[in-house]
């Protein structure tokens, strides 16, 4: 993905938590509410990817939760991959690997990663562009185990408008900032899934105007 500049206020904000550990009131926030989500989603076990697992305080929840399942954090950013070590060794959980470098937005990288029974996305579809969205959607697609599902969460247009002032504001300053970034587009978000070959299950009004589009990769036949 193309590093953008943007200002830090409307980037992922995450300050330093002691140690390697940086702590995002987002994340903080957000983990109750997804871990929740996730039960109707999780197999009993099996495999899970987290893309952009941001300072790792979500998948140290997820891991937490859900103890049959081996989650797989990711990072670009190599102080934030520090960050996601540094949170899982504040426990001792045997289901929560060490974060791995990905750059979900090239191709190629399900080849390496694929067989998963659950991929999660958080946050990240607006602070990047359209073609890195639609790249990032695709090779989740190939990354998924037959069956497999994704959860894919964060801020969106509802038929090409926001839902609130705020959502207003936040979405013209993205755009400000870099104009190929901001909220994408439900309809669109539907249309990319089904691209990538994976039904939807449902969407799911979430906290703070935000959504959760939950889709499922079509078993082999």
């Amino acid at each position: 993905m193309t590093k953008r500049d943007l200002p830090a206020e409307l980037a992922s904000v995450a300050e330093p938590d002691g140690d390697a550990r940086l702590s995002a009131p987002s994340a903080e926030r957000n983990a109750g509410p997804l871990t929740d989500l996730l039960r109707d989603h999780v197999p009993a076990e099996g495999r899970a990817l987290e893309i952009a697992s941001g300072t790792g305080q979500h998948v140290l929840a997820f891991a937490r939760a859900f103890p049959g399942i081996t989650w797989q954090p990711t990072e670009i950013a190599p102080e934030r991959r520090a960050s996601i070590d540094a949170w899982a060794a504040t426990e001792t959980l045997p289901n929560i690997r060490p974060a791995r470098a990905l750059d979900a937005a090239k191709p190629g990288w399900a080849a390496d990663l694929g067989g998963q029974d659950l991929i999660v996305l958080v946050n990240l579809l607006h602070l990047i562009s359209t073609p890195e969205a639609q790249g990032i959607i695709a090779e989740t697609g190939k990354a998924l185990a037959p069956g497999g599902r994704f959860v894919l969460y964060g801020p969106f247009l509802r038929n090409g408008e926001t839902t609130s002032d705020g959502d207003a504001r936040f979405h013209a300053s993205l755009r400000a900032a870099d104009p190929d970034v901001g909220y994408k587009d439900d309809f669109d978000i539907v249309d990319w899934l089904h691209a990538a070959g994976l039904t939807l299950v449902e969407v799911v009004e979430m906290p703070a105007n935000n959504l959760a589009f939950v889709s499922e990769r079509v078993t082999e036949t």
